[in-house]
């Protein structure tokens, strides 16, 4: 083999070795898939969906998350960050006294007609101090008929958030951004 083969065959394999680790990181760090266990999404996400979980960047209010306890892992929206009073009423959220609207609520609120989705809560029978406490978040599954989340858990501290699921990829047909 000539020194410019040589050369060829090298800087080929560095680039080969550099993008499997480049790829590798990525995959297991940056951008990890996982796949949703039970119906407490639906109808945001569905039992066997497959999500990314981005870790980088804050977790703002409404963000589906992932987090982990227990050794299992949690797909649920943010509803409260710290600070926050949570209301629940005539099926109705208010943050801080104010109305919010949940428009990934909107199908199953069709559905049921009169009857109510979620439950009347507040954090104030819930919480001591009866605000979401810092450093942590309060979670509830979009399906607040069958969800295990804050109002059987209680706040989510931050250091349990794996991160954010911004995109559902699989199977093709739920693919989309997730809102």
């Amino acid at each position: 083999m000539n020194e410019k083969n040589l050369k060829l065959l090298w800087s080929w394999t560095w680039a080969i070795v550099l993008g499997l680790f480049l790829t590798i990181l990525i995959r297991f760090y940056f951008f990890v898939p996982v796949m949703v266990d039970g119906s407490s999404m639906m109808p945001t996400l569905h039992d066997g969906d497959r999500v990314i979980i981005n870790r980088f960047g804050n977790v703002n209010r409404f963000d589906v998350i992932i987090f982990k306890d227990d050794n299992r892992e949690y797909v649920k929206r943010v509803i409260g960050v710290p600070g926050d009073k949570i209301v629940y009423k005539n099926d109705e959220l208010f943050i801080n006294g104010k109305k919010q609207d949940e428009p990934y609520l909107d199908t199953y609120k069709k559905q049921l007609g009169n009857a109510l989705l979620t439950d009347d809560f507040s954090t104030e029978d819930m919480i001591s101090g009866g605000v979401v406490p810092k450093g942590t978040v309060f979670v509830l599954g979009d399906n607040r008929r069958a969800s295990k989340d804050s109002r059987i858990m209680g706040p989510i501290p931050e250091s349990k958030i794996l991160g954010t699921t911004p995109i559902c990829y699989w199977p093709l047909e739920h693919a989309k951004f997730i809102r």
